[in-house]
């Protein structure tokens, strides 16, 4: 009976250890975890980048509307895209939004870059581009959307480029200064 009894004793320490070591190995792999998050992109970056993909997503979106407006969708692809002429297409403000997120998304997002050069490129460029085709284009006299589409890409882009100075690049670097 003493011996049943010791035995038991034996294995409930036993199982104290095995358990007190799961424990440990649990708390090393939440630890390790814990780790990777702070690699990955942090929560204002992202929001960042999801911006800059609305920004992609709703230029777009009003391209296909004016598309559509103006007689067709498909006849309009071929008349601006195929047969492009700068003074009346709006083909170039979607390519614009186009290189914007491209340029940004990779900048920020994949190469996780922690400087304003690349939103301050993109964000001339495209400032300039669209100052120099509202002057030059015969945009303005096509309707509502040829004030609509150079306007709201050029508020975006300056949008993006306040969210970045402002929110994401300063709370980054306080976040790495608490560690």
């Amino acid at each position: 009976m003493e011996s049943t009894l010791s035995g038991s004793l034996d294995s409930r320490a036993s199982l104290r250890v095995v358990n007190s070591i799961n424990t440990a190995q649990l708390a090393a792999r939440l630890e390790s975890y814990e780790g990777l998050e702070k690699k990955s992109i942090s929560d204002v970056r992202r929001t960042f980048c999801l911006f800059v993909t609305f920004d992609l997503l709703f230029i777009t979106l009003l391209w296909i509307i004016e598309l559509n407006v103006n007689g067709g969708i498909e006849k309009q692809l071929i008349k601006e895209v195929l047969h492009y002429d700068y003074h009346d297409s709006f083909f170039d403000i979607f390519i614009l939004a186009v290189f914007r997120f491209a340029v940004l998304i990779l900048a920020y997002a994949v190469c996780k870059l922690h400087h304003w050069w690349a939103i301050a490129i993109t964000t001339a460029a495209t400032s300039a581009f669209l100052i120099a085709k509202v002057i030059i284009s015969k945009l303005l006299s096509q309707g509502a959307f040829g004030y609509l589409l150079p306007i709201i890409s050029f508020i975006l882009a300056w949008i993006e480029t306040w969210f970045l100075d402002f929110k994401v690049l300063p709370q980054e670097a306080e976040d790495e200064n608490r560690k």
